[in-house]
């Protein structure tokens, strides 16, 4: 771990240097996610994402975004109710949760009281009425482990708008300090989660979005990591 003034992103690959022809981007449509604007991101660096809550395409797909805004009890019944919530776990591929999708990942959120799928081993409470909630605007990362999506070159802020946070674990790879330190961003095996918004988030959450995208599906760091 090190720390560092403001966010960092790292691979400069072009999306045209990859064989988009077999890259499968299945983005998970369970009607809690801010599916459109994902779309749209992966446009601006020359994919296409499949919106999909099709078990078979999503097992089959190259790399899974597992996006989510609104209510965390709401969208875990959508999860159950479409089977989503046995199969997120099982899958061998990358997998990116942003927002109320990582939240999703976590054992537990206070927000409805909702058991989560456990990939990550942390829980998600609300933020205290000492601060402004909902957490809204441009935040840089405090803490970042170098660790296949961030790297110590790029600089940048990132977009926030949320009530409850991720308490920091074993698997958090970068932080973020709002009244308390909080997971900016975790990481298990093939799991990835973020709590801001790439999609919203200019060029560097761009780049994040790139560099989720190279992972090799065995874990493996992206290619071409400027370090």
């Amino acid at each position: 771990m090190f720390q560092v003034s403001s966010c960092l992103l790292l691979n400069n690959l072009k999306p045209e240097t990859l064989n988009l022809k077999q890259m499968k981007i299945a983005i998970i449509d369970y009607g809690a996610g801010n599916i459109k604007s994902i779309q749209n991101a992966l446009n601006r660096l020359g994919y296409e994402g499949i919106l999909t809550n099709n078990p078979n395409e999503i097992r089959s797909a190259d790399k899974i975004i597992f996006p989510g805004v609104g209510e965390a009890s709401s969208a875990m019944k959508k999860l159950k109710n479409s089977g989503l919530d046995e199969l997120i776990p099982t899958l061998k591929q990358p997998v990116l949760g942003i927002c109320l999708g990582m939240q999703l990942m976590c054992n537990h959120t206070e927000e409805g009281n909702t058991n989560g799928l456990g990939i990550f081993d942390t829980n998600v409470i609300q933020f205290s009425n000492q601060v402004k909630v909902p957490h809204m605007g441009w935040n840089d990362l405090k803490t970042i482990e170098e660790k296949y999506l961030f790297s110590r070159e790029s600089t940048g802020f990132l977009y926030f708008v949320h009530s409850f946070y991720a308490e920091i674990c074993q698997d958090t790879i970068a932080t973020t300090y709002y009244l308390t330190d909080f997971s900016a961003a975790l990481q298990k095996d093939n799991f990835y989660g973020v709590q801001f918004h790439p999609e919203k988030s200019g060029l560097v959450g761009e780049k994040l979005l790139q560099n989720f995208l190279n992972l090799k599906k065995h874990n493996s760091q992206p290619e071409n990591v400027i370090k």
